[in-house]
């Protein structure tokens, strides 16, 4: 049986970034670098890890689903934002999906690799 959510759970501080578009002074818009929208509690709960082959070399990848409580700024996270350990700040996690496990906008769940490439 999934165990309920509960902020005592909670013991990992995240940062959520998300790039944004800037002009490159030729009238293009490129990806600017990324920026810290918000900070949030969260619980990392660990899922089956792989090894997956990229360019001939075996990387090791832990996916987790991150629980984060919803909020405004919470609900806008998609998958072309990130996440940085706030104590850690070299630990990135890429979000892969973001979903709403409940239907009451209580809490949010995000399925994130630790350790892929961004």
């Amino acid at each position: 049986m999934a165990k309920k959510p509960s902020a005592g759970r909670m013991h990992q501080r995240l940062h959520f970034q998300k790039r944004e578009a800037i002009d490159d002074g030729a009238g293009n818009e490129v990806s600017g670098p990324y920026e810290t929208v918000f900070t949030s509690a969260a619980e990392l709960i660990p899922l089956r890890g792989g090894e997956p082959v990229q360019a001939a070399r075996l990387v090791g990848v832990q996916p987790y689903t991150v629980r984060i409580r919803s909020c405004a700024a919470a609900r806008e996270v998609t998958t072309a934002w990130r996440i940085v350990d706030a104590r850690n700040a070299s630990r990135v996690m890429n979000i892969r999906t973001v979903t709403n496990p409940d239907q009451k906008n209580a809490w949010l769940d995000l399925l994130v690799d630790d350790g892929a490439a961004t």
